[in-house]
């Protein structure tokens, strides 16, 4: 597992967190913040895939 690979998964799981904490508290904002860094977070697992793939 590469640094991005692992960044975006922490990013995911924040997002996650940050979503959930979102609607715990009735808070819109956090809400879509968590799931802008949820897609930021997949976008560069994927780029640490590609990485992978073109290293081997």
């Amino acid at each position: 597992m590469n640094k991005d690979k692992m960044n975006g998964y922490v990013d995911t799981v924040k997002g996650k967190a940050k979503e959930q904490w979102g609607k715990l508290t009735d808070d819109r904002t956090t809400e879509t913040e968590g799931k802008v860094d949820q897609a930021k977070g997949k976008v560069q697992e994927e780029v640490g895939e590609v990485k992978d793939k073109l290293s081997r």
